[in-house]
């Protein structure tokens, strides 16, 4: 098994676990960037009541709304990084090697050398994974909506009356889209997330630049064990999610609005017709604190879920080579002589 496909797998696996326990965080999330009612806004609450709201309201299953294409995606997306992040980072290596050979550099992978393979692995991932997202955060935003006025088949009068919305699953998100928009619905917000491309690349610079640091103290120091740990490793993963978070949250603001079902009638305010028109309307009747509307939510979730992702990864990743050694070692010892 190539040392590639590995580290997809470990990435899935340890992209679902990540996605499974920060998931209703992620929806709560999602609902506060795509938000863009005054009034709701004066009323909002912190997180937690916010979890609690849509509980009382619409059932624990709301906070799940989107988790199965969610997992997929997650699966998918998160396999497609790390398997393209691995080739490139060994074309990488390689390159380094090469160029040592020849009196330049230590041989090692260099800063912008980092960047950009996480970059080139991020647009890889984003052009195959765009139209799960946008099912996903379709369904995260779509609201249950009790009291729904019918008409009574006697008098002709409308009257309320508490009918249960029917169920939203995934074939309803699909086909909203792309009544919406047709296929090219399905890559609508592709272009800031493009950019955002550049949220995991500097999640990656500033892990791996973290990890090299750690990993030369600990040579230098001469300690016993130099092998870092699971803890440390869930601790580098949250730290360079925090610094990638911070830089790049107003693009993921502006890919919700854009993903999200958008208004057709009524209040143009809320239509974007692409990136500029929604980066252009947000400042004009929202200001920059539009850009940053459940940033606080975002740092918990994003650096929960990054580092407990790099976590299970890296043992995943730890514990598929060991098993391989192992039956490797097996087979040799069981040739005859």
């Amino acid at each position: 098994m190539s040392d590639a496909l590995i580290n997809g797998l470990a990435g899935a696996g340890g992209g679902i676990i990540a996605q499974l326990i920060t998931y209703p965080l992620q929806t709560v999330n999602t609902r506060q960037q795509t938000e863009r009612d005054p009034k709701k806004e004066k009323r909002r609450h912190g997180t937690i009541q916010q979890m609690i709201q849509v509980v009382r309201h619409e059932g624990w299953d709301r906070l799940y709304g989107g988790l199965t294409p969610s997992l997929v995606g997650t699966a998918a997306s998160q396999g497609v990084y790390y398997y393209f992040y691995q080739i490139f980072r060994n074309k990488a290596e390689a390159a380094a090697l090469e160029r040592k050979r020849k009196g330049v550099g230590d041989g090692s992978v260099g800063m912008l050398s980092s960047l950009l393979v996480a970059a080139l692995s991020g647009c890889v991932n984003v052009l195959l994974t765009n139209p799960i997202w946008v099912v996903v955060t379709r369904m995260q935003t779509h609201t249950k909506k009790s009291g729904v006025q019918a008409e009574s088949a006697a008098s002709g009068d409308t009257i309320l009356a508490a009918v249960e919305p029917p169920p939203f699953g995934t074939c309803h998100a699909i086909q909203e889209v792309y009544d919406e928009a047709g296929v090219w619905g399905f890559w609508r917000g592709v272009f800031p997330t493009l950019i955002m491309v550049s949220n995991p690349a500097i999640q990656f610079m500033l892990y791996e630049t973290l990890l090299k640091k750690l990993k030369k103290h600990r040579a230098s120091s001469n300690k016993v064990g130099n092998d870092v740990s699971a803890l440390e490793i869930f601790l580098l993963g949250a730290a360079a999610k925090l610094g990638a978070t911070v830089v790049t949250y107003p693009l993921l603001v502006v890919k919700s609005r854009l993903q999200a079902k958008q208004v057709v009638s009524g209040d143009k305010r809320h239509h974007y017709r692409g990136t500029f028109d929604a980066i252009l309307k947000m400042i004009r009747y929202e200001g920059f604190y539009g850009f940053y509307k459940g940033m606080g939510t975002k740092i918990v979730q994003s650096v929960l879920a990054a580092a407990v992702l790099f976590m299970v990864k890296e043992e995943l990743v730890r514990g598929t080579r060991w098993l391989l050694t192992k039956d490797a070692v097996k087979v040799v010892r069981s040739k005859p002589s």
